[in-house]
């Protein structure tokens, strides 16, 4: 059977069984086969062929996609006729191919003797973006040999002519508003977590965005309305919470936006969102990514009396009242030139941060890609013709207040600052280009990581990126059919990019299911490094890390670089303090609830930068505060600490690096070991005082400032979805803390310890646990299920080798087993211990979930309706989140413990430790020698 019949047969399935069209192809053998009939002008597939050839073959540095800019090129020589593909049209097509096989092809043309397609390929060769080192070296070696041609594209890059001809982005843009969902819409509405093994086939992914009713109704709303966009509205609430999926915005893009090319086949671009209060800042830089627009609507407001004091329901919290309406089928106008938004004439809110002159860039090339590889080319261009680039992109915002001193976030955009003109130190504000040390890429969004750097026309890692991980911590529950056809050729993808993988194609080293958080933390060894991953718990303790989509993670890593403005902080430190029995999950809960509390509602912390000073906590526990500020909303978190703990952090990652190096992880590039070189540099500057640990300028200017009264932390706190509100907007926020006498007695269905928010110290606390209750009464019973899911293999083997492991088998129902990993997600629970493999687990929500209706207490991180556990018939799932001693407790009695319960639960247990610094350990502004002089 040909590859085409096996291809037609697919393409039956896919519609009777699917409704949906034809894959696109990125197989060189498939495509060669249509070729071959393309060629054969008596074959009876002949018309279809064509079709597949210029409608339907992925581009980029797909395997196709080299097939298919041959022929193209074969075309435009007269190698090779088809009468339906002009030589003109074969230069159209590969104008569409976005790099690669492409330029490749475009530059063999260019670069020919034959003036006739020479000239034709040059001018096309001009609006292309996406060229690399083996490209930009050809024209600048063809130009030094005297080409002209060479010299003409040189010029035109030098003018950033693939910008400047493009058409500016429309002065009014109607769109026609969809209200999605009331509250918070997380990424999850829009991509759900169990349907990740779909989203690299885009039309099969673009099924699930929140329902098949709310697909027909945006259609019926385009239909109604051909002249205006829909935009999808997060009423009263948040756009984008949660995860950073790129696959939310692509099935946004693919329902309410517009194709980026006709030959390119479900890749859409510039969607436009909005919400209430705003875009969460991992969601709205993804929309950068495709040319979008997100829009800060402000359409509820507070409620004041007649004093102009707050107005507050029963709970404390103010009441909202509505400043305009967006009900689902409102026409609105977005003037694009005077950034406001309009109902006809009646102006309704500035949008003005909406369309800064770098995102009006991303508008108006399609998206921040373009722009990043496009500035790039032009200063490559300018430097070989030895001219100055014209200003042509908006410059880099420089802001600097003189006698002002730095945040920490401050110092390390300073430090790793790209092309910055001023000598003078960049504050909040700032809009630059940023050298990216780390990058991180998870499994579920990893396919899409790989078709953006195929589609960017990448092939191997920027050299500048210091290092870079793959995971397969999100698919590691289940080994299941999806995960066995996706994972393998993921790892063999990245691993042959340059990244360090997580399971080695060769089969060399044993599987690594690692949560990706952890290792990222671990092989971060520099505390004014930057960081980007794709996820939103990308939040390590040392230096600052962004959660970001899929494609920036590929831009990253195929760059090194990132482009963001410098955010605002918010300083938040500690007084009093902590209880013996608390454990620091409450401290970072309370957190939350205190500052809720002090800003009268407002979240100071969202779209913000977290500085809180952690002092001697190691980076793994430090770990629990940032990945808990991604459901602050804050944009980041930096976690300062004295020299003493640095470095002992960076000791600790030095030591986990080695193992990875031991058990065979490290590239021929020796990325591992250069890591654990930088560290010991890191260590060397703090330990002889040259650079000390990172700290603010006592001078430093925030947002705003926290401080945290650890004496008031009394009890265990909770972060509860508060399903039953009657407020729907109010729901499935991570803002509603609550302490545990609040729950007196109420039943437990299952207890889940695990995710990236716990380390060995939760391990070893259940351990002790069950010790104790041992010692008590005898035996251990549960009356409600526990599963454990340890974040990495190298605390199981740690707990192995020091007894802790032996505990927790001995009370274990069912142990993981790598040799036999689980082929089936579990569907029941049995009221036992279940000890699973390192990994994601519950938290995740694509592989294992809690019965239907189940009332889930877990260390994790995700509350979102239907995430860990979904509703049944007759209940509403609940996911409430605690500590890891008040997870186990409450499953071995079945329901929330009292206080008192609780108290004598952990006495005599190591729970985590906490005590703030005794001084502020902000610093004496020290610019010249602690930021300019590192600056790239």
């Amino acid at each position: 059977m040909s590859l085409y019949s096996e291809y037609l047969a697919e393409i039956e399935t896919r519609k009777t069984e699917l409704g949906l069209n034809p894959k696109p192809i990125d197989s060189a053998e498939l495509l060669s086969e249509i070729i071959a009939q393309i060629k054969d002008t008596t074959n009876e597939h002949r018309e279809d062929s064509l079709k597949f050839f210029i409608y339907n073959t992925l581009p980029g540095t797909t395997p196709a996609a080299g097939v298919k800019a041959q022929f193209l090129k074969e075309i435009v020589l007269g190698e090779e006729k088809v009468e339906e593909i002009t030589p003109e049209f074969a230069l159209e097509l590969l104008s569409h191919m976005k790099g690669g096989p492409s330029v490749e092809a475009l530059l063999d043309l260019a670069l020919s003797d034959d003036e006739a397609v020479a000239n034709p390929a040059a001018e096309v060769l001009k609006t292309q973006v996406y060229l690399y080192e083996a490209d930009t070296e050809r024209l600048e070696t063809a130009y030094k040999a005297g080409n002209a041609i060479a010299k003409d594209v040189l010029e035109s890059y030098a003018k950033a002519e693939f910008f400047t001809k493009l058409p500016d982005v429309p002065e009014k843009i109607e769109v026609v508003t969809y209200i999605a969902a009331e509250g918070d819409i997380s990424t999850d509405l829009l991509s759900p977590g169990n349907q990740a093994h779909s989203r690299a086939d885009r039309e099969l992914h673009g099924k699930c965005m929140i329902t098949p009713e709310a697909q027909q109704e945006i259609v019926e709303l385009g239909k109604k309305h051909p002249n205006a966009k829909v935009m999808l509205i997060a009423e009263k609430g948040t756009m984008g919470v949660g995860s950073s999926r790129m696959s939310g915005v692509n099935n946004v893009a693919l329902w309410a936006g517009e194709p980026t090319s006709p030959y390119i086949p479900f890749v859409n671009k510039a969607p436009i969102v909005a919400g209430t209060n705003g875009i969460a800042p991992i969601f709205l830089t993804t929309v950068d990514v495709t040319g979008g627009i997100g829009l800060d609507l402000k359409n509820w407001v507070k409620k004041t009396d007649e004093n102009g004091e707050i107005v507050r329901d029963a709970n404390g919290d103010p009441v909202l009242e509505e400043a305009y309406s967006v009900a689902t089928g409102t026409v609105l106008t977005i003037d694009t030139k005077a950034k406001k938004l309009f109902n006809g004439s009646e102006e309704l809110a500035d949008v003005s941060a909406s369309f800064t002159p770098q995102k009006m860039e991303f508008m108006k090339a399609g998206g921040s890609y373009a722009v990043v590889f496009g500035k790039q080319l032009q200063s490559f261009a300018a430097r070989t013709l030895g001219v100055e680039a014209p200003a042509v992109y908006a410059q880099s915002k420089e802001v600097s207040h003189e006698g002002q001193g730095l945040t920490a976030v401050e110092k390390i955009f300073n430090r790793n600052a790209v092309g910055v003109n001023s000598d003078a130190p960049l504050h909040a504000g700032s809009d630059v280009r940023v050298k990216v040390n780390i990058v991180g890429s998870q499994d579920t969004t990893g396919p899409m990581t790989c078709q953006e750097l195929e589609s960017m026309a990448a092939s191997t890692i920027s050299p500048t990126v210091d290092g870079a991980y793959q995971s397969g911590c999100h698919t590691a529950s289940v080994w299941d059919k999806k995960a066995q056809a996706n994972i393998p050729k993921l790892m063999s993808f990245m691993n042959n990019f340059g990244v360090i993988t997580a399971r080695d194609p060769k089969g060399v080293y044993h599987a690594m299911t690692d949560v990706i958080h952890k290792v990222l933390n671990d092989i971060t060894v520099d505390d004014r490094a930057i960081i980007i991953g794709g996820d939103s718990h990308t939040r390590m303790s040392k230096g600052v890390a962004f959660g970001a989509d899929s494609g920036t993670v590929a831009l990253a890593l195929a760059t090194g670089e990132a482009a963001m403005p410098i955010p605002e902080s918010v300083k938040v430190t500690f007084k009093g303090s902590m209880k013996e029995h608390m454990d620091f999950r409450d401290v970072v809960h309370a957190t939350q609830a205190q500052m809720l509390k002090q800003f009268a509602g407002e979240n100071v912390f969202q779209g913000r930068v977290i500085e809180v000073q952690i002092g001697t906590l190691l980076a793994d526990q430090a770990f629990t505060f940032t990945d808990w500020s991604a459901e602050m909303k804050a944009k980041a978190s930096i976690c300062i600490s004295d020299n003493e703990t640095m470095v002992a952090s960076l000791e600790l990652a030095k030591s986990r690096i080695q193992i990875m190096i031991d058990k065979g992880m490290d590239n021929e590039a020796n990325m591992l070991q250069g890591l654990i070189d930088l560290a010991d540099k890191r260590i060397a500057e703090i330990k002889s005082g040259e650079v000390p640990a990172l700290a603010p300028d006592d001078n430093a200017k925030y947002y705003a400032e926290v401080v945290i009264d650890l004496d008031q932390i009394d009890e265990p706190m909770i972060a509860d979805p508060d399903v039953n509100n009657e407020d729907v907007s109010k729901r499935y926020t991570h803002d509603v803390i609550r302490p545990v006498s609040y729950y007196d007695g109420k039943p437990v269905d299952l207890g889940f310890v695990g995710s990236c928010m716990v380390h060995k110290g939760d391990m070893q606390i259940i351990a002790q646990m069950l010790r104790n209750l041992e010692k008590l009464n005898g035996s251990v019973e549960f009356k409600a299920p526990l599963v454990v899911a340890p974040p990495t293999y190298n605390i199981v083997d740690e707990l192995k080798a020091e007894g802790d492991w032996e505990v927790l088998a001995k009370y274990a129902g069912f142990e993981f087993d790598d040799a036999k990993p689980k082929e089936a997600a579990r569907t029941k629970y049995d009221n036992i211990l279940y000890l699973e493999r390192p990994g994601c687990n519950l938290c995740m929500g694509n592989q294992e979930k809690a019965e239907p209706g189940d009332t889930v207490i877990a260390t994790s991180t995700r509350l979102f309706q239907g995430r860990v556990v979904a509703d049944s018939d007759e209940k509403k799932g609940e996911s409430l989140l605690g500590s890891t001693p008040l997870v186990v407790l409450s499953t071995v009695l079945g329901r929330f413990p009292t206080t008192e319960e609780y108290k004598q639960a952990v006495e005599g247990i190591d729970l985590t430790k906490f005590a703030p610094p005794s001084e502020d350990l902000a610093v004496k502004p020290k610019f010249e020698a602690d930021v300019a002089v590192k600056r790239v």
